[in-house]
């Protein structure tokens, strides 16, 4: 187990940060998706820049979890690697 994974198991004891962590986790999925994607396509984020019309910077951003990109971003960005945006909502897990 990495050292991360043990560090983040140990915080999610705490119910606090068990709850902000949860809150977050909509945020960490379209991370992940917006990089599987790009990776999935073997493009940098200069190359989906060019394709998207987003500053590379901006895409960078969004990335790390440092801006909350709108819908339209969102969809500009599967628009710019032939993909479709798709958004659901589930039903909650229940502890």
């Amino acid at each position: 187990m990495s050292d991360h994974k043990t560090y983040l198991d140990e915080q999610l004891k705490d119910p606090e940060f068990a709850a902000e962590w949860e809150k977050q986790a909509p945020e960490r999925e379209y991370i992940k998706a917006i990089i599987a994607a790009r990776m999935e396509l073997n493009l940098t984020q200069a190359e989906l820049s060019k394709r998207t019309g987003i500053r590379q910077s901006n895409i960078s951003r969004i990335e790390n979890g440092n801006s909350s990109p709108t819908i339209a971003t969102l969809q500009q960005i599967a628009s710019g690697m032939d993909k479709t945006l798709h958004i659901e909502f589930r039903q909650k897990a229940h502890s």
